[in-house]
This record gives C-alpha cells, structure tokens and sequence, in this order.
C-alpha cells in the first residue's frame, strides 16, 4: 500500500514539474512576441536603409570606375593622336578659360577696361627737392608743392609732398568727380533749399549766387562749384546726388579708399571748410586730380574759362562765373598750356591750387601746391614750376 502511494506522489509530483515549465515555455514565448511586435517594425526600417545604402555605395562605385575607364580611354586616345596636345594646352591654357566661359576676346578686353586704374607716381633719382630759391632763380613760395609726369608717372619736383595739409577748396576737385560718376543727366534740376543757400554764409565761404528757391540746371551746379567755387553750388550738388553732403561725403570717402588714398586723406565735407580731420597730402591731391582729368565732364567744366548760368525767375540773365586761376595764369610762360585748375584758400592751408598742363609735345602734367602767402604768388610757383620742366621755347616748325 505504502509502494502505491510512494509511486502515486511521484507521478504528480513529474506532472507538477511539467506543468511548471510549460508555464514558463508559455511566459518565454509571450515575452518574445511582445519584443517582436514592438521592435519589428523599427528593425525592418534598419534592414532596407542598410540595403539601399549598400545598393547606392555599389552603384557609386560602378559609376566612378565606369567614369575613370571613360576618360582613360579619352585621354589613351587623344595621345594616340596628338602626342603634343598636353603642351598645347598649357600653350593655350587662357584661351582655353575664355572658351569654356564662353566669352570671346572682345568681353575679355571690356572685363579689363573696367578694373579701376591705380593712380601712383614715384620719386626718380633726378626728382628735384623744392626749397624757397628754385633754380631759375625765381623765389618760391608754397610751402609744399608737388609736380608729375602723368605720362611716365614719375614725381619731377616736390616739397614735403607726403605731409598732410589741409586742402581747402582744392576739395571740389573730389566733388565734382563723385558727382559725375553719379548723375547722367545733366540737363535735371535742382531746386535750392536756405540751408543750403546759409551754409557759404555760415562758414565764410565763397559763392556761386543761388538763392533760395532757384530752380538750376545740374550743369550749372557742376560749372558753379568750380569757377567761382561755390558753397552753394557744392551742396546743391552734394545733396542732389546723395540726398544730403553727409551722405555724399560717405561717397568721396570711398572714392578715396577706390584710389588707394585712405591712410593719408580723409574728407569731411564737400566745400573745403577747415576741419582737423579733414585732410590730405599734395601727393593725394595731384592723384585725385589725375583722377578727374580722366573724366570727360570734370575735364570740361574745370577748362572753362567763363560760365553763364541758365535764365531763371531770379537771374533772368544768368550768373556770370570765371575761372580767376586760369584767366590769370593764362598770360604767364608756362611752357606749354595750363589746362585745367582749381583753387583753394583757408586760414590753416593758406594760398593752394591744383592744375593740370600739356606742353608743345603733347606730354601731359599735373601740379599741386599749397600754403603760400597769397593767390598771386600761388599762381606764381605753378607758372615758374611749369616752365623750369615743360620748357621755355615752343619747338621750331611747330
């Protein structure tokens, strides 16, 4: 009986045992669906991006070496058959640019004409040191003074031509040159305003004879800031340009940084008012006037002799204007003609003027002087600088 009940416990004791780990077969089977439901979708994800990223590297791959046995073959079969075409290209290489930027030599050419052309001049050995005698014998007055062959960009005299003045109306120079990069039609006009009709009176300056209210033409704005010099005419112009002479000062300032000026010329207004750091160097100046000599309506209105204005409601005969610096010097031997010219005066500068001379062989110069004690010896150190260097005697035959 004890046999039977021993074999009996047994038996239910293995049908426990086997219960028991069917259960956990069961809990091990649900634990594996529940990961599988929740991270199959994400591992399916995994294995296509893997597989498109194999199939894109395999065809990367195919591409290159199909494209590196192309250009094998291309460059095979050109030495084939030119054996020189590597030395021709190099040869050839600038035109080769052009071609594949598709442009032909004429915009090539148009490219080049429009990089800004860099104004410098250098001393020589045989560049003369001004003092107060000059060696005609003819006393010299400017204290700082600067003459160049604007053909062979060469500095032919000059004294203290590298420290800084200031360049009173010698100014508009840079004026009328901003300005005539910036208007197109010459014929627009302008209508004056009492600021600035006031801003001469204020700061003691010379004038073209606006008044206030006076509709004038653009070019006679151009013709009244350098003939009679005019404040009025300066600001009219300024603000006709920039909206205000703040503005436009922004402008002469880059035009100065454009000619590589900026470390040693800095401008604060466009008339020429006195202003510690309104300043240059006659170095500066003689560039910012070989700069206006190459354009066309600066050229113009800078030779004229005489001006009349337009007929308006307040000058029903126009304004009468002179150029007193070439009316004056025109009866002097120079040697050649002077051109072009510009002056200028302030307390602090004293007598200066820039001028621009052609000599009876066609060569072209350009002098700049400053702080002499008077407009006519000014105009005195110009004559007898021009004349020492372009020479006294017109060529025979001539």
């Amino acid at each position: 009986m004890i046999e039977e009940l021993n074999d009996e416990e047994a038996r239910r004791t293995r049908h426990r045992l086997r219960v028991e780990e069917m259960r956990r077969d069961k809990e091990k089977q649900m634990m594996y669906r529940g990961y599988f439901k929740k991270y199959a979708p994400l591992a399916a994800v995994v294995v296509v991006v893997f597989i498109l990223i194999w199939a894109g590297i395999g065809l990367f791959h195919k591409s290159s070496d199909e494209e590196k046995v192309e250009m094998e073959s291309s460059v095979t079969a050109e030495t084939d058959v030119l054996p020189d075409r590597q030395a021709a290209g190099n040869l050839n290489q600038r035109e080769g640019i052009i071609k594949a930027m598709d442009i032909g030599p004429e915009a090539e050419q148009l490219r080049e004409d429009k990089r800004p052309k860099v104004y410098t001049a250098e001393s020589t050995a045989n560049t003369m040191q001004l003092g107060s005698m000059l060696p005609s014998e003819k006393e010299f007055y400017s204290n700082y003074a600067i003459l160049i062959d604007m053909d062979e960009d060469s500095i032919l005299a000059e004294k203290y031509a590298r420290t800084r003045i200031n360049p009173a109306s010698m100014t508009k120079v840079l004026t009328v040159l901003v300005a005539a990069e910036h208007i197109e039609n010459l014929d627009d006009t302008f209508t004056m305003t009492l600021e600035i009709t006031d801003y001469g009176y204020t700061h003691d300056c010379s004038s073209a004879g606006f008044v206030k209210d006076e509709v004038v033409s653009i070019k006679d704005l151009f013709y009244g800031t350098v003939l009679p010099s005019g404040a009025d005419a300066a600001v009219g112009l300024a603000t006709y340009v920039a909206g205000s002479q703040d503005a436009f000062v922004e402008l002469m300032n880059e035009k100065l940084d454009q000619l590589g000026l900026s470390q040693t010329a800095h401008f604060t207004n466009c008339v020429g008012v006195y202003d510690e750091n309104h300043y240059c160097t006659v170095y500066d100046m003689a560039m910012i006037m070989e700069a206006a000599m190459d354009n066309e309506l600066c050229r113009e209105v800078m030779s004229a002799h005489t001006y009349t204005t337009s007929k308006t409601d307040q000058h029903p005969e126009g304004i009468n204007l002179s150029n007193w610096f070439l009316r004056r010097i025109e009866d002097k031997d120079c040697g050649g003609e002077v051109v072009c010219g510009k002056t200028g005066y302030v307390v602090q500068s004293g007598s200066c003027a820039a001028s621009y001379a052609v000599d009876h062989s066609g060569k072209h110069y350009i002098c700049v002087s400053a702080d002499a004690n008077s407009q006519w010896r000014c105009i005195s150190d110009h004559a007898n600088l021009y004349k020492l260097f372009l020479g006294e005697e017109e060529p025979s035959g001539s």
